[in-house]
C-alpha cells in the first residue's frame, strides 16, 4: 500500500529528542525559546508562540484579537473542520462565504457581502499551500474595522506575491505541525504575530493563564492546557533545520505528479502559481470528473494497493453544522461542487518517481473505467 502521508524524520529529530531527554527540561524549557525564535526569524516577524496544536494557536489567536460571544467570523467552508470549531470555541458564529474556483481559497468578494454589524473577524485559510489573497482582505478589514486571523495550518513556506512569507504580515497566523504537514512535531502548531502584547497573553493562556512573573499556582485569567512539551519542540528545531530541503522535494514530487496526471481526460489539476504567489506543496489533491462516484474511486485504488481519501468535506454540510445553524446544500455552490470531486493522493518528500507513475497509472485506469 502506498499511504496518503508519511512523516520525514531522521537521526537529526532523533539526537535533538535525545538531547532534551537527558536534559530533565521537558517542558516551558530553552527548546521551546529557540524553537519560537527560529520560527519568528524564518517569517520574519517578531514574535512567535508554540502551542500544542494548529487548533489552538486558532483558538487564541481568535481570542487575542477580541472575538466574543455573539460575534461573528467570516470564514471558508473548504477547510479542515479545526478553522470553524475553533470560532465556536468563543461562542462565536462562523459564517460560510463561497470559495474561488481556481484557488479554493475564501472569495473576497462573497466575504465582504456576508460583513454585518456583528462581524468581528475575518479567517481567511491557506487552503492546501495556496496563499490568500491577504491584500485583499486587509482592504475589507480596514474599511470595517474588522481583525484578521489567518488559518495558516497548511502553508508554511508559501510567499505572497510582494515577498512576504504567509503568516508574515503581522497578523495572528495560525500554523499546524500534525505528522502530514510541511514541518512535524508530531502534534504541535504556532501562531506568528507582530504585537508582543498579544503573544504575552497567548503566552499566559497557552499555560492556564499563569504570567510569567506570577507564582506556580497564581493565575489571573482564564487559561488552556495548550503548551507544547520541549520533546516536540526539538522535533520541530531539526526539521525547520531541514525545511528548505523538504519543501523543495515536496516541489519536485508535485510537478512529477503534474506531468504523470496531465494525460486523464476531465481531470482538475491543483492551479499553478499566479500573481507572483508561490504555494507550499502541502497536499496533492485533484477534482475527479462529475460523471465519477468518487467514493467507488477512493475503495478501487484501495483495492490497487494506494491510499487516496475524500478532501474536503464542505464544513456547513457537516451534521453538527446542518444541526446547529441549519445549514442546507446548496447555499455555497462553488464549495459543494469542488468538495463533491475532491480526492487527495499519494503525497510526501519521501515518495519515488515510480510510485508517482503507479499512482498516476492506476488512477488513470480507475477513471477511465468510469463511462
Amino acid at each position: 500500500m502506498i499511504p496518503l502521508a508519511r512523516p520525514a524524520l531522521g537521526a537529526e529529530e532523533e539526537q535533538a529528542v535525545t538531547a532534551v531527554l537527558r536534559s530533565g527540561r521537558l517542558s516551558l524549557g530553552p527548546a521551546l525559546e529557540e524553537f519560537e525564535r527560529m520560527f519568528a526569524a524564518r517569517l520574519g516577524v517578531a514574535h512567535a508562540s508554540a502551542v500544542s496544536s494548529g487548533t489552538a494557536a486558532l483558538h487564541l489567536a481568535l481570542r487575542a484579537v477580541g472575538v466574543r460571544e455573539g460575534d461573528e467570523v467570516i470564514t471558508s467552508p473548504f477547510s479542515f473542520v479545526a478553522s470553524a470549531n475553533a470560532v465556536i470555541y468563543q461562542r462565536a458564529r462562523p459564517v460560510f462565504a463561497d470559495i474561488d474556483p481556481v484557488t479554493l481559497n475564501l472569495s473576497p468578494e462573497a466575504a465582504e457581502a456576508c460583513v454585518t454589524e456583528r462581524t468581528s473577524a475575518l479567517l481567511p485559510v491557506h487552503i492546501f499551500g495556496a496563499p490568500a489573497e491577504l491584500s485583499a482582505f486587509e482592504r475589507i478589514a480596514q474599511r470595517h474595522c474588522l481583525a484578521i486571523v489567518e488559518d495558516a495550518c497548511e502553508a508554511l513556506g508559501a510567499i505572497h506575491g510582494d515577498g512576504v512569507p504567509v503568516g508574515g504580515r503581522g497578523h495572528p497566523a495560525a500554523f499546524g505541525f500534525y505528522a502530514n504537514k510541511q514541518l512535524t512535531t508530531g502534534e504541535g502548531g504556532m501562531i506568528a504575530l507582530a504585537d508582543g502584547t498579544l503573544k504575552q497573553r497567548i503566552d499566559s493562556e497557552r499555560n492556564q493563564g499563569r504570567a510569567p512573573d506570577m507564582g506556580w499556582l497564581d493565575h489571573d485569567r482564564l487559561g488552556f492546557n495548550y503548551r507544547l512539551s520541549d520533546i516536540a519542540c526539538a522535533i520541530g528545531i531539526a526539521q525547520l533545520r531541514k525545511l528548505d530541503g523538504m519543501l523543495a522535494a515536496r516541489a519536485a514530487l508535485a510537478a512529477l505528479y503534474i506531468d504523470a496526471l496531465s494525460g486523464i481526460e476531465e481531470l482538475t489539476l491543483p492551479c499553478s502559481d499566479r500573481n507572483g504567489d508561490r504555494r507550499s506543496w502541502f497536499v496533492f489533491v485533484v477534482q475527479l470528473p462529475k460523471r465519477v462516484d468518487r467514493d467507488a474511486v477512493v475503495r478501487e485504488l484501495a483495492v490497487r494497493g494506494i491510499e487516496s481519501k475524500p478532501y474536503l468535506p464542505a464544513i456547513h454540510l457537516m451534521s453538527f453544522y446542518r444541526e446547529r445553524f441549519g445549514h442546507r446544500e446548496g447555499e455555497l455552490p462553488v464549495c459543494e461542487d469542488v468538495a463533491s470531486r475532491s480526492l487527495a493522493l499519494p503525497f510526501f518528500p519521501q515518495m519515488s518517481e515510480g510510485e508517482v507513475a503507479r499512482v498516476a497509472q492506476e488512477l488513470g485506469s480507475v477513471v477511465g473505467g468510469c463511462r
